[in-house]
């Protein structure tokens, strides 16, 4: 046996040895609960209110999913001319409504003109909504009318830009002024964006998990250094897949789940999915289809 085979041997029985070292001294440390996750599971949420059943971040969209007996609401927010925070998904307002340009060209009260409504059509083809004056809501407006429920809220913006700049600070101040700390959950895929916002919330807020620190998650399951991880956050808001990986499993679900974080599933529309990940061991659901969801939850879990 060669002296590079002897010193290759020796390197690796000693990193055998620092690992079961630190698994030993190494304890994951549990994530401290937030008011606002502590529901029973699993949660449903309905995506921009539900928006394959009513047109999207209006208020019939979010009554209608309220009377299904939904947790809450899973929301994007832009900023307005006059720096007011509305729900809204896209940067465009022609994307949903009847105006064009950017959100960020118009003021609340000029947006409140828009017809939200007009884009929406229901499976018949018919436009139900349209002229019925849905009206663009203010993310103020949304947590007054439905205190009771949870409201995740995405920062769509990037850091970089002008309005992304401004969101953190402007959230928190409207969650402060509202006493709204315990019903929310913000999110961003930027891991910058809500970072910079418990600059200002000061852990008061339950936070979500952006692209990077859900990566760092599923690093550290996949190369035994789970035991050395510890949760930059209190939700994780995923996608069954990110990429070629399965964050669907019941090993990344328990993972986290050790840890107080609960993981929220996106974009799940059909029986298939919801049934599998529930049992998975998931969490909460985000969907743009709560009738279908609340149903599959009550005929699986019994709630």
């Amino acid at each position: 046996m060669g002296r590079k085979t002897n010193v290759a041997l020796t390197v690796g029985a000693a990193s055998v040895a620092a690992w079961a070292a630190s698994k030993v001294v190494v304890k994951p440390v549990p994530r401290e609960g937030k008011k606002a996750l502590a529901f029973e599971k699993p949660v449903i949420l309905a995506h921009r209110g539900g928006l394959l059943e009513a047109p999207e971040n209006t208020l019939a969209a979010f009554s209608k999913s309220a009377e299904l007996g939904v947790h809450g609401y899973a929301v994007d927010i832009r900023l307005t001319k006059d720096e007011e925070i509305i729900v809204f998904h896209d940067e465009f307002a022609d994307r949903t409504t009847d105006f064009s340009g950017r959100i960020a060209d118009y003021t609340l009260s000029e947006l409140k003109m828009a017809d939200a409504g007009y884009r929406f059509e229901d499976t018949e083809g018919n436009y139900p909504y349209r002229g019925m004056n849905e009206e663009i809501l203010s993310l103020r407006e949304l947590i007054q009318k439905f205190p009771h429920m949870l409201i995740a809220i995405n920062l769509k913006d990037s850091p970089d830009t002008y309005e992304g700049s401004l969101m953190p600070s402007k959230l928190w101040r409207l969650l402060e002024e509202l006493g709204a700390e315990d019903c929310v959950a913000v999110t961003s895929p930027y891991d910058e964006q809500t970072d910079r916002f418990n600059l200002y919330a000061q852990n008061k807020v339950a936070t979500g998990a952006g692209d990077n620190e859900v990566k760092k998650a599923y690093a550290s399951l996949t190369s035994m250094l789970g035991h050395l991880y510890s949760p930059g956050a209190d939700l994780f808001r995923v996608p069954e897949k990110l990429g070629v990986f399965s964050l669907g499993t019941e090993n990344f679900i328990n993972f986290l789940a050790q840890m107080n974080v609960p993981v929220y599933f996106e974009d799940v529309n059909d029986k298939d999915t919801f049934i599998k990940l529930l049992h998975a061991g998931a969490a909460g659901f985000i969907t743009d289809r709560p009738t279908v969801a609340m149903e599959i939850v009550q005929e699986n879990t019994g709630q």
